[in-house]
């Protein structure tokens, strides 16, 4: 017998994005390229299973051919289950009719025998538009510790463009008291990020009345979170400090691909803290500083070069910092070159961090031999490792 789930997320994937235009004439929104190797919906897939869900429908309407290739069986973000893993759930024809979603809240009403398969005790309610890394597990162990009926995802924005926004008021224990829709005179400067955690009974409730409500909008914001915060029922702000993007525009879009370039990068989406998988690779982008050079390399995928590198293979998720100099060497994987570094006809294996303003080797013309480091070695800033030396953690 398969055991119940603690938490089932549910993607909204189906908008049709017309403010993107042009770019979603033939796609939805959720499958838009991101980043260079990426589509926005990665972001939401890769924090479910980052945080540990590893079940999640994905509810798609507008043009899903593309998006419905993309996730295929989930493989890509380790979603492939037996049971659970990612299910895409377009509208389909019921025994009595069949409809368009006509709102989030008739979305997610229309799916509520795929929540009920799994037994679960929480619903999270996703946006298929947003660019963030959040870890879903610790709003939800929040939610959990506050016995909230349903739990809202808010972050910080500027008062001048609180506007846009569906706005919380909460008291200084999260318990939410007032939400107004995008109002004209904002009072309040937490904004939704439309991730909501329910408790299973109380957000089917909710449905069911919402659908029987022939003026409703069949909106979770204008409709069921007013009506459960007119209800008295117990509702939390969940405190987001990370990075957060609405992509529904291009304006925001270009804005978003501009965050992940420049010294300092608002946005980071390489590394393995908290990767963004994709189908493509499990790997993020290679990234160039203004001020490096590259001449003559082969460098892979995840690689981010600040400083000079002459003649090198890389391999993924190499870092050379600014100021360092690395040539005729080849670099493994998930190694650091540090700020001022000097490494020179070399091999460092993977795992290795070459401390600032370190030496390591020689140039190729007046060099003993080929200098080696070997795996998960700690070069120490300032140290110098001679030419045609064999370093490895047991002779250090």
């Amino acid at each position: 017998m398969f055991k119940k789930k603690e938490c089932v997320a549910m993607l909204l994937a189906g908008g049709q994005g017309s403010r993107l235009y042009a770019l979603t004439t033939k796609t939805a929104k959720p499958a838009v390229q991101f980043g260079g190797k990426y589509r926005i919906i990665d972001f939401p897939l890769s924090n479910c299973i980052n945080s540990g869900i590893d079940t999640v429908g994905v509810l798609t309407q507008y043009q899903p051919l593309v998006l419905n290739e993309y996730i295929g069986n989930g493989q890509p973000w380790d979603l492939d289950r037996v049971w659970g893993g990612v299910t895409v759930l377009p509208p389909y024809q019921g025994q009595k009719s069949a409809d368009w979603y006509k709102g989030t809240a008739n979305a997610i009403y229309q799916n509520l025998k795929f929540i009920n398969r799994y037994d679960t005790d929480h619903v999270i309610i996703l946006s298929g538009d947003h660019i963030y890394k959040m870890d879903y597990a610790k709003m939800l162990a929040y939610h959990k510790e506050k016995n909230a009926d349903c739990t809202i995802a808010v972050i910080d924005v500027p008062i001048e463009e609180a506007s846009r926004f569906g706005l919380m008021s909460a008291h200084e224990d999260g318990t939410i008291y007032k939400f107004t829709e995008k109002p004209k005179n904002p009072d309040s400067t937490k904004a939704s990020m439309g991730i909501y955690i329910f408790r299973r009974d109380k957000l089917e409730q909710y449905l069911v009345a919402d659908e029987a409500d022939e003026t409703s909008s069949n909106d979770f914001g204008k409709n069921i979170i007013p009506n459960m915060l007119a209800d008295g029922q117990r509702m939390f702000a969940y405190s987001f400090e990370g990075y957060w993007k609405d992509v529904g525009t291009i304006s925001s879009l270009w804005e978003a691909n501009m965050d992940l370039l420049g010294s300092q990068p608002t946005l980071r989406i390489g590394g393995d803290d908290w990767r963004i998988y994709s189908r493509h690779s499990a790997r993020g982008p290679q990234f160039v500083g203004c001020e490096a050079e590259i001449d003559n390399c082969y460098v892979t995928e995840g690689c981010e070069i600040y400083g000079k590198i002459k003649n090198c293979v890389l391999g993924a998720n190499v870092k050379v910092e600014a100021g360092a100099y690395v040539e005729d060497s080849v670099i493994m994987s998930n190694t650091v070159i540090s700020a001022g570094a000097d490494v020179r006809y070399s091999i460092i294996d993977s795992g290795v961090c070459v401390g600032e303003n370190a030496c390591v080797g020689a140039s190729r013309e007046s060099a003993k031999g080929v200098t080696v480091i070997g795996e998960d070695v700690k070069i120490q800033n300032g140290e110098i490792i001679a030419d045609g030396a064999m370093i490895s953690d047991t002779n250090i």
